[in-house]
């Protein structure tokens, strides 16, 4: 389901690997480092803002590209001036993120949520950085913690990204339904979850959202053992949502496993596609480049259709 990787050069790609970000206690520096990074070596960006339909000007600040100065405006007004394109005009950001306790789970040195985490840091900061006005939402089976979108945000948003713990049953229809009551604007939503209910179900929760006139972008975070089932000796499997204990013997069931894994994404992602919501399946083992990325490619399809 991964699309075309962007090309990086060597100095970019050693801050991308899960086991290094891991050792980077700070989730501002985080962002900045791997979106950066990820901005310096990509060759060619789908989405730096700058779209060719000339939307409108706004006041030169220290920091702008000086390029970018209507100098004609300049000549007749004396004062400075940037030109905004389509793709520059403010959006509303928010990320909606699952705290479930099955995102508590993890094989190597991130879980399910720490990947989301840290996702969540770098695409809210990314936002920030293209002036976007950017929010949060946590939720398991209630809403957590909600910050409404805004410029000033992103220290709030970072440091409630920071204390984010999974730890309680979760499901998407009722926080879902909550938080399309509290966003009135339309805008950009990204829902990081490892969906573990009925596509029907799930559908049904998210809908909602893109009937409202949202872009809607989906990233299914899942561990690499939940994807490819990796165990060989018998033992008690635990169900991280109701604390349900299971016997079982891997060599059996592996097959099944797999089969009605495969399902279950193939039937996700054609619900999503049919309803035009992005959907991303991301393993917590791999670079987050690649998530940046097919978010740029996202918002690009987005610029071009609104």
């Amino acid at each position: 389901m991964a699309t075309t990787r962007p090309r990086h050069s060597a100095a970019s790609t050693q801050f991308l690997d899960p086991a290094v970000l891991g050792r980077i206690g700070n989730l501002e520096l985080l962002a900045r480092t791997v979106v950066d990074g990820f901005l310096t070596g990509l060759h060619r960006s789908p989405y730096l803002g700058f779209s060719m339909d000339f939307a409108e000007h706004r006041p030169y600040m220290p920091g702008d590209d000086i390029r970018r100065i209507d100098w004609k405006l300049f000549a007749r007004s004396d004062r400075h001036y940037i030109k905004l394109f389509e793709a520059d005009t403010n959006a509303n950001f928010s990320v909606l993120l699952d705290l479930s306790a099955s995102m508590s789970f993890g094989s190597h040195s991130l879980t399910k949520l720490d990947y989301a985490r840290y996702l969540a840091a770098c695409l809210t900061y990314f936002s920030n950085k293209q002036r976007d006005r950017v929010g949060l939402v946590t939720f398991d089976h209630e809403i957590v913690d909600y910050v409404p979108p805004s410029m000033k945000h992103l220290d709030t948003i970072l440091h409630t990204l920071d204390r984010a713990k999974a730890g309680r049953p979760g499901s998407l229809a009722g926080p879902i339904l909550r938080i399309t009551e509290m966003l009135g604007r339309k805008g950009i939503l990204v829902v990081i979850s490892d969906f573990y209910e009925e596509p029907d179900a799930v559908l049904s929760a998210l809908g909602p959202l893109r009937a409202r006139g949202h872009d809607v972008i989906v990233f299914h975070v899942m561990d690499p053992y939940e994807l490819e089932f990796p165990f060989q000796e018998a033992s008690g499997f635990e169900d991280l949502e109701t604390g349900e204990q299971i016997p079982v013997i891997p060599g059996k069931l592996r097959a099944d496993y797999l089969a009605m894994m495969n399902a279950h994404l193939a039937a996700l992602e054609r619900s999503f596609t049919d309803h035009r919501i992005d959907y991303r399946l991301l393993d917590t083992s791999k670079p987050l480049d690649r998530a940046l990325f097919e978010y740029l490619l996202s918002r690009e399809r987005m610029s071009k259709t609104r």
